[in-house]
């Protein structure tokens, strides 16, 4: 089966850790970061190795985000970010192909202690499973609700 992994962040977290002002915690320093990086390579190494990891990558801040929605009219409404009402967004994510939802649960606790500077946020690591069926399995599943 395959998971999405997933690790969220703010723009504060991302300003503590290249040191571009407040944040949410304590200010990253170099060795925290490497520490951070050191223990993430060391999650994907393991992966790769035992054939569970499908991609993985980090995402850039959110001040680089953008939305895209329509008006009423179906045009396009565009929005740069950062966005002050969201809190989280999705900082960076693994696809595995695993075995079990337990052997994905393990995987996440293994992200979930990634060394941070005493007093960061802490936040949860989601898993959520792809959905692979076919379009006929998804027909078919419509039909019977």
């Amino acid at each position: 089966m395959k998971y999405l992994v997933m690790v969220q962040g703010s723009q504060a977290d991302y300003n503590t850790m290249s040191g571009k002002g407040p944040g949410q915690g304590p200010a990253w320093s170099e060795k925290d970061l490497h520490a951070m990086f050191e223990h993430m390579g060391s999650i994907n190494n393991d992966l790769a190795e035992s054939g569970e990891l499908v991609d993985a990558q980090g995402l850039v801040e959110p001040r680089l985000t953008r939305h895209v929605s329509v008006d009423k009219a179906g045009q396009p409404v565009i929005t740069d970010g950062p966005y002050s009402e969201t809190k989280e967004l999705l900082a960076g994510y693994w696809i595995l192909d695993c075995a079990s939802l337990e052997r994905v649960t393990e995987i996440a606790a293994r992200v979930a202690r990634c060394p941070q500077p005493e007093g960061a946020p802490e936040y949860p690591v989601v898993i959520r499973q792809i959905d692979d069926r076919s379009e006929s399995d998804l027909a078919e599943d419509w039909s019977t609700n």
